[in-house]
């Protein structure tokens, strides 16, 4: 089960990485947008593959995650609440020209992305309480997606903060198989033996 959990926190760093790819491919089409053009067909039908393969990479890595690591409440579930945040959101920004009601600029929607996505990075503190390697991690990943923001305060669309979420987020996950793969981080997993650290839910408890 450890071994399918290791594999959970992998697919979920090239999961990222395909919305590291969305972005830019949407970076282009804005840039570029002509309706009816070629060119900007193109960019939409690859912005839709490199999307549908991120969010089929991410799931599958959820469905991993939630099935192989014991507790982990909220780190199951803000990971969960992450995959949708940014279905959302890279269908109403890869359609925004055709959605009225979509602002692709506006401060107030950046900072809640931001807001949200920070504190899915924050519940992955949960793999190990106290850890003093995987902290610091979690520092650096949080506040690159609060530099995220900086962006839509500078006018750029929200798909700024999309790519910059993906970069944190493929280098927290990254960084906790390098982890993993060191035994610097023990995850107790069902159907493997305890650890000689039981888990505990102490995060938050403050």
């Amino acid at each position: 089960m450890r071994e399918k959990f290791k594999f959970s926190i992998k697919l979920s760093m090239i999961g990222n990485i395909f919305f590291i790819g969305f972005g830019l491919i949407c970076t282009i089409f804005h840039v570029t947008y002509s309706s009816g053009s070629v060119l900007s067909k193109i960019l939409e039908i690859l912005a839709y593959m490199v999307e549908i393969s991120g969010f089929a990479t991410l799931i599958f890595a959820d469905y991993l995650m939630i099935s192989t690591a014991r507790d982990r409440g909220l780190m199951k579930i803000g990971f969960s609440a992450y995959i949708i945040l940014e279905a959302l959101m890279m269908v109403f920004e890869l359609n925004s020209y055709r959605l009225s009601f979509y602002k692709p600029y506006s401060l107030g929607l950046a900072i809640a992305h931001t807001v949200v996505s920070a504190l899915v990075c924050l519940a992955f503190l949960e793999l190990e309480a106290d850890n003093k390697k995987l902290e610091p991690v979690i520092i650096i990943s949080s506040g690159m997606i609060f530099a995220g923001m900086l962006g839509n305060i500078m006018g750029i669309r929200i798909y700024f903060s999309i790519i910059v979420n993906a970069v944190a987020f493929t280098f927290m996950f990254y960084m906790i198989k390098r982890l993993l793969e060191n035994q610097d981080l023990e995850v107790d997993c069902h159907g493997d033996r305890a650890t000689v650290t039981e888990y505990s839910n102490t995060f938050f408890k403050d």
